[in-house]
């Protein structure tokens, strides 16, 4: 891929429907500025049969769908993407709560807990951008960090603290 290519085939911008998520306690924004910080810097994004790009990404929460709209770099709308949550909850559910006893255990825990939920966590991140790759397939290509990434950010937009 060349250059051109790559600096097309990429997200400028995230932003998140405050309508949908609200503010979140100070661990869950710092996860979600990281996140977007993240992918702004190093992202692979582009919509099949697209020559267009870079994007833009708003992701929000409508009727119980996660709502992409992807927008070109000058703000017109290209498309919007509703993706059903459902296949999504087990996971987000199960990262809730190691999220949660991650969030507790760096109070209070010794570095062997804290590395061992850790562990649990990246590999429940994993699982889940697999699934966001696969379920986003034939309607964004993301590579996989991308993808982690987003899932960040989902579970920002269902985390709502």
């Amino acid at each position: 891929m060349g250059g051109e290519t790559n600096e097309r085939c990429r997200l400028v911008a995230v932003t998140l429907d405050e309508a949908s998520i609200g503010r979140g306690n100070p661990d869950q924004e710092h996860e979600r500025a990281i996140a977007i910080y993240d992918i702004v810097e190093a992202n692979r994004f582009a919509l099949p049969g697209y020559d267009g790009g870079p994007y833009l990404l708003h992701l929000s929460l409508v009727e119980r769908k996660l709502c992409f709209k992807i927008h070109a770099q000058d703000g017109a709308l290209l498309v919007t993407h509703h993706l059903s949550l459902t296949p999504f909850r087990s996971v987000i559910r199960d990262y809730e709560m190691i999220c949660d006893s991650y969030y507790r255990a760096i109070r209070s825990a010794s570095p062997a807990q804290i590395e061992a939920i850790d562990m649990g966590r990246r590999g429940l991140h994993n699982e889940a951008a697999d699934l966001l790759v696969e379920r986003l397939d034939g309607k964004v290509e993301v590579d996989f960090d991308t993808a982690r990434r987003i899932f960040t950010l989902i579970f920002a937009l269902h985390w709502k603290g």
